[in-house]
C-alpha cells in the first residue's frame, strides 16, 4: 500500500499535466535567480528556509484538497491521470 503512495507521488511530480508549461518555466527561473542572488550571502538559508516551508505546506494543502491526488482540484485533473496508477 505504501508502494502504490509512493508511486503515485512520483506520478504527479513528474506528470506533464499537473503543471503548465509557462508555469513550470517560471518556477525553475525562479529557483535559479533565487540561488544567483542569495548566493554567498547570510540570506540564502533564511529564505530557503522560509520557501522550503512555504511549498511544504502549499503541497499539503494540495494533497489534502485532492484527497491524496484521488480528487480533482485546481490544475490537477484525476479522471485524465488515474490509468497511470494501475
Amino acid at each position: 500500500m505504501a508502494t502504490n503512495k509512493f508511486k503515485r507521488e512520483l506520478e504527479v511530480a513528474f506528470s506533464k499535466h499537473a503543471q503548465p508549461l509557462w508555469l513550470r518555466v517560471l518556477k525553475y527561473t525562479a529557483i535559479v535567480c533565487y540561488f544567483y542572488f542569495f548566493w554567498g550571502t547570510d540570506w540564502l538559508w533564511i529564505v530557503f528556509s522560509i520557501t522550503m516551508f512555504l511549498g511544504l505546506a502549499l503541497h499539503l494543502w494540495y494533497r489534502y484538497k485532492t484527497k491524496g491526488w484521488t480528487k480533482s482540484f485546481g490544475g490537477w485533473d484525476y479522471e485524465k491521470n488515474k490509468e497511470k496508477w494501475k
